[in-house]
C-alpha cells in the first residue's frame, strides 16, 4: 500500500540510513550483560541476522565501556550505545559504535551544576570526532523535573514534546544535525499524541518510534501495533523498536514483530480502528536489557499476567520494571508498580512505596494491594 511519509532528512548510522524516504529500519536491544563481551557480541549478531538494522547496547559503568572494543571486534552489527547515568562514558565507547543515545531527563540529573547545553556539546563533539549519529531519547517516566513543572500534573505529553524540542534547539545552536528523536511512553495514545505534536513542529527530524515497556506478547505487540499504525498513517516514523519482555534466547522475536507490523501495514492489513482500552487491565513490563539484575524479573512478569487473568475488565495498570535505572520513575503513573532489584522487588501504589519483598513473596503482597485498590474504588463509587 503506497503511503506518504514525512520528508525527514537522512541520518547515516553505520551501514544503514534512516529518514529521507528510506525503508523503515527495525531495531532491538541486547539483554546480555554488556561486560560479558562474548555473549553480547553473539546476541547482537543474532539480532542483526534476524533483521535488526541497529542494535542497542547499554553502557552504565567503566566495565561495560571496556567491553565495547571486544564486542565491536566480534560483531558487524550497526551498534548504538545507550547512555543513562554517566554521559561522560561516551568518550570511552564512541569509537566502537555507530550511534549514541542519551536521555534528556538523565542528562539533567548528572552534574547538576553544569548547564545541560554544555553536556550536550560534549556529546556532539565526541560524536563528530568518531563518526557517530545521535538519538535524543525522551521517555515519559524520566522527563526532567523542571520541564514537568511547567505543565499541569495530568499532562504527560507536553513535557515530553517540550523536552525534545528544547534539545533539538540546543543541537541546532551547536550545529549538529546528524540525529533523530524518540518520544516514548507505555501508553500508546500518549506515544501517538506526542509524536504527532513533535512532527508538526519539527517535520524534518527523523523519528524513532516505540511504545516503551509494552510488555509480553501478544499484548505488547498489539499495543505497539496500534501506535505504529496510526503514526505510519500520518507519515511519521523512520525507525522502530518493539519493546517486549522476552528471555534472552527469544529476544530476536522483537525484530520479527517489528517487521511483521511494517509488512502488514504496507500490505493494508491494519487494525487502526482498534484503540488501546484505558478501561481494561493494562500490564506494562519493560523489554529487559543488560541492566536487569535478576532474570527472575521475566518470570515475575508472566506470573503477574497469570494471577490477573480474572481482572481483564478492571481499569488497573500494573507496571513491572526490571532495573533500578528506569524502575522508580517509570512506575509512577501505574496504579501498582513493581521495580526489581537483585534480591527484592519494590512494590508501589502510584508514587508511594508500599514495601520491598523477596521474589517469592511479592505476588502475595501484590494481590493484597489489588484487593485494596478495588475496595477503595468500590467505596468511592
Amino acid at each position: 500500500m503506497p503511503i506518504k511519509r514525512n520528508s525527514t532528512r537522512t541520518v547515516s548510522i553505520g551501514s544503514t540510513v534512516i529518514g529521507g524516504g528510506n525503508p523503515l529500519i527495525v531495531q532491538s536491544m541486547c539483554t546480555a550483560h554488556t561486560r560479558d563481551a562474548e555473549a553480547t557480541a553473539k546476541q547482537a549478531t543474532e539480532l542483526s541476522k534476524a533483521g535488526a538494522g541497529i542494535v542497542r547496547i547499554a553502557v552504565d559503568s567503566k566495565k561495560d565501556a571496556q567491553a565495547l572494543e571486544a564486542i565491536r571486534d566480534n560483531c558487524d552489527a550497526n551498534l548504538s550505545v545507550d547512555l543513562q547515568e554517566n554521559y561522560r562514558l561516551a568518550a570511552s565507547v564512541a569509537k566502537y559504535v555507530d550511534k549514541i543515545r542519551y536521555n534528556p531527563g538523565h542528562l539533567y540529573h548528572h552534574e547538576r551544576s553544569k548547564p545541560v547545553e554544555d553536556k550536550v556539546r560534549f556529546l556532539t563533539d565526541i560524536a563528530a570526532e568518531n563518526d557517530c549519529a545521535m538519538r535524543v531519547g525522551v521517555n515519559s517516566g524520566s522527563v526532567d523535573p523542571e520541564m514537568k513543572a511547567k505543565f499541569s500534573a495530568d499532562d504527560a505529553v507536553s513535557p515530553m514534546v517540550s523536552s525534545a524540542l528544547a534539545h533539538c534547539e540546543m543541537l541546532d545552536r551547536i550545529g549538529f544535525d546528524r540525529f533523530c528523536v524518540s518520544l516514548k511512553s507505555s501508553h500508546p495514545d500518549r506515544v501517538i499524541e506526542a509524536n504527532k505534536m513533535f512532527a508538526t513542529q519539527r517535520p524534518e527530524i527523523p523519528i524513532h518510534l516505540g511504545v516503551t515497556e509494552a510488555g509480553m506478547p501478544p499484548d505488547g505487540i498489539i499495543k505497539t501495533r496500534i501506535a505504529f499504525e496510526q503514526l505510519f498513517a500520518a507519515g511519521i516514523g523512520d525507525t522502530v523498536r518493539v519493546s517486549l519482555t522476552l528471555p534472552e534466547a527469544e529476544k530476536y522475536k522483537e525484530v520479527l514483530a517489528g517487521h511483521e507490523i511494517i509488512d502488514d501495514f504496507l500490505a493494508g492489513r491494519v487494525r487502526t480502528v482498534v484503540k488501546f482500552n484505558p478501561d481494561a487491565l493494562n500490564i506494562i513490563s519493560c523489554p529487559s536489557c543488560s541492566r536487569v539484575e535478576n532474570e527472575a524479573f521475566i518470570d515475575l512478569a508472566r506470573q503477574v499476567k497469570d494471577i490477573t487473568e480474572d481482572l481483564k475488565d478492571e481499569a488497573i495498570t500494573i507496571a513491572i520494571m526490571g532495573c533500578r535505572v528506569n524502575g522508580p520513575g517509570e512506575t509512577d503513573d501505574a496504579d501498582l508498580g513493581l521495580w526489581c532489584g537483585p534480591n527484592y522487588v519494590n512494590l508501589k501504589r502510584g508514587e508511594e512505596k508500599v514495601g520491598a519483598y523477596r521474589y517469592n513473596e511479592i505476588l502475595d503482597h501484590l494481590q493484597i494491594e489489588i484487593a485494596k485498590l478495588l475496595d477503595d474504588r468500590n467505596e468511592a463509587a
